[in-house]
């Protein structure tokens, strides 16, 4: 809906590991240290260029997700304000995506206590 915030400083992503994951009806949530990530548009998870898992709002994730468990992220760029890709250890690459005009996407939220909360 407003597109990723190209200007959030993601450097402090690097190094973390994904420590909950959760799983909702309408939205699919995890965490990367200070980061928390809550997700109803889109998110593809590659490995080795090839998408292994999609999830979106009207649908489970599948089983492959839960790969993302305790995995430390090697990097995290926007090539584009409508994606965000975090790649990780083990080989993974997730990309969160912009998916409507109409409606928000995702919720990043960064810090524990009083967060900044970005809409995506």
């Amino acid at each position: 809906m407003y597109g990723f915030p190209l200007d959030l400083d993601l450097s402090r992503l690097v190094g973390q590991f994904t420590t909950q994951f959760c799983v909702g009806a309408f939205d699919l949530q995890f965490s990367l240290g200070d980061f928390r990530f809550i997700v109803q548009g889109g998110l593809d998870l590659y490995r080795d260029g090839i998408v292994v898992a999609t999830y979106r709002a009207d649908a489970w994730p599948s089983h492959e997700f839960y790969s993302l468990l305790n995995t430390e992220v090697l990097s995290a760029f926007f090539p584009d304000d409508k994606t965000l890709v975090i790649s990780f250890t083990n080989g993974l690459e997730a990309r969160l995506l912009e998916t409507s005009d109409q409606y928000e996407s995702c919720q990043i939220l960064v810090g524990k206590n009083n967060p900044t909360v970005y809409i995506v």
